[in-house]
């Protein structure tokens, strides 16, 4: 037990090294070009953030993106799970799926916002570009989860006449919790990357979309550098709430 906690702590001061060393090599980059406008220095980014955040318009613009990509997010979680329920038991619906899912893996997230901008309003974009793209991975792996679980203990439970509740939550959760964890991680950064690019082209008043295409917009590396940490933090930050989550629920079900 030591020796992990030991070894945690390690890991953490190496990534927080890493860190320090990614900034210096940024301010000597930024030292270099000489040019703010090509590439804001780290203090400069630092500067701009503080004033950010004392603005109104800032958080507005971050809750405003952080509902509608989170609703995306938690929307392909669901929709990912009821339809790989079906695909594992029946062969025709996972047939059924398969254009429809190899469509979303394969196309380009532009290509898909570009087509959506004609049905939907720019302002609910980014929830339709996120869930599209956290589905398939969420399908995907439930799917693989749902039928790799252990046959015997599924048997086991209706010998014993388990109600269907029990035997969900007791029996085939536990089973599906590795399967889930890895879902939840590959697509929760790419939800953000989609649903930000989604907002950046459809450009929705007040969201931070519109903000990094205004920074765009009067060539200011600064802001740009500034709203695109704001968005590593947020992402960051939800998915270890996300994850902590998850384990906090699953360990409540293992106690029962």
């Amino acid at each position: 037990m030591m020796r992990s906690t030991m070894n945690t702590k390690a890991k953490k001061w190496e990534r927080a090294a890493a860190v320090l060393l990614a900034i210096l090599l940024w301010q000597l980059c930024a030292t270099a070009l000489g040019n703010r406008l090509l590439l804001a220095s780290p203090a400069a980014v630092f500067q701009r953030l503080c004033q950010l955040s004392a603005e109104k318009e800032f958080y507005a613009s971050v809750l405003f993106s952080f509902r509608r990509i989170v609703t995306g997010f938690l929307l392909g979680i669901l929709g990912g799970t009821l339809l790989a329920v079906p695909a594992s038991r029946f062969r025709w619906a996972e047939i059924l799926l398969w254009p429809y899912l190899t469509i979303v893996k394969t196309t380009p997230v532009v290509s898909f916002i570009i087509l959506c901008m004609i049905w939907l309003e720019a302002k609910n974009l980014s929830v339709f570009i996120s869930f599209l793209m956290v589905l398939p991975i969420i399908y995907t792996n439930m799917l693989e989860g749902i039928r790799r679980r252990d046959k015997k203990l599924l048997e086991m439970g209706q010998v014993f006449r388990l109600p269907p509740l029990r035997r969900l939550l007791f029996l085939s959760l536990p089973q599906l919790k590795p399967y889930l964890l890895s879902a939840c991680s590959l697509s929760l950064g790419l939800s953000w990357k989609a649903g930000i690019a989604a907002e950046v082209i459809a450009i929705p008043t007040g969201s931070m979309g519109e903000r990094l295409y205004e920074a765009k917009l009067y060539l200011s590396s600064a802001d740009l550098f500034a709203w695109t940490v704001v968005l590593i933090a947020m992402s960051i930050l939800f998915e270890k709430l996300f994850l902590w989550l998850i384990h906090g629920l699953y360990g409540r079900l293992e106690r029962f």
